[in-house]
């Protein structure tokens, strides 16, 4: 399917979209805007790729915002499961396990937090876009501006609770040997030098930065296996690895990009720095 982990082009997805015999497969689009929150929906409204469903970071990927655990918690996981089922995703035979694909215009910052959070819900059959909506419209593919169906799927999760860790577990470990924090924000931001969102500046101390745009390309397309495995060539996959960024969506870009180079699944601190700053005030 594809050639590389998780990953998939227009055009493989093209063929599938058009082959009226392939019931096994879902398209899902992300788009958002962080600075717009309405921008995506409407987006998806004016023209999507043939067949896709939307799923809103705000509405769908993440619950109200508390007092702490960060800026977008994850959602009420059996109401996001209800809405995965909604879409007619199955998790074993006869019907499924169904393929899935996501798509965003954000060099994966949405995308791949739908992706990390179905692999920690335990699907496998999940990839993400090459390229995103953007690569769509280059190779001139149609788009549709018909919303899908309600279906009926069954979505049978598998949580993998070793894959995040809280507050209270990075506070401990951070500075213990063989322990790597991973700040995936802007370097200026890192460094404490500009703050647009969260009400402190600063990062979480002993992390190392790691700017999760710097694994794609400006058009949006992962960079190859080789210049990623540069890329994080100082890191042992052995060791224990913790990645964040403001508040977990964009942390699973690095995520996504450490296991296309071929480390394991390393863990996510959710709540990011949105979180730990709430600590501060």
């Amino acid at each position: 399917m594809a050639k590389r982990p998780y990953l998939v082009e227009v055009d493989w997805l093209s063929s599938q979209i058009a082959d009226a015999d392939n019931s096994h497969i879902v398209v899902i689009d992300t788009r958002f805007s962080l600075g717009e929150p309405d921008l995506g929906s409407n987006q998806y409204t004016a023209g999507h790729i043939p067949g896709a469903y939307y799923l809103d970071l705000n509405q769908d990927l993440s619950s109200p915002v508390q007092a702490h655990g960060g800026r977008h918690p994850f959602p009420d996981w059996q109401q996001f499961i209800a809405k995965l089922n909604q879409m007619g995703i199955y998790s074993a035979p006869p019907h499924g396990p169904t393929q899935i694909v996501i798509y965003d215009d954000s060099r994966f910052a949405f995308a791949a937090r739908l992706w990390w959070m179905l692999r920690y819900l335990g699907h496998e059959q999940v990839a993400i876009l090459d390229g995103g909506m953007r690569a769509w419209e280059t190779a001139g593919l149609p788009l549709s501006v018909g919303v899908p169906e309600v279906e009926q799927g069954d979505f049978q999760a598998r949580f993998q609770p070793d894959w995040t860790v809280d507050i209270g577990a990075v506070r401990q470990r951070k500075d213990n040997p063989g322990v790597v924090v991973i700040d995936s924000r802007s370097p200026e931001r890192f460094r404490g030098e500009i703050e647009p969102i969260d009400p402190v500046a600063g990062s979480i101390p002993g992390a190392i930065n790691a700017f999760w745009q710097q694994i794609t390309t400006e058009t949006g397309h992962l960079k190859s296996v080789d210049v990623l495995s540069s890329h994080w060539a100082n890191l042992d996959p052995t060791d224990e690895i913790i990645v964040y960024c403001g508040s977990g969506v964009t942390a699973c870009v690095n995520l996504f990009a450490l296991v296309a180079s071929g480390h394991p699944m390393h863990k996510l601190y959710p709540g990011g720095w949105s979180d730990w700053c709430s600590y501060l005030i």
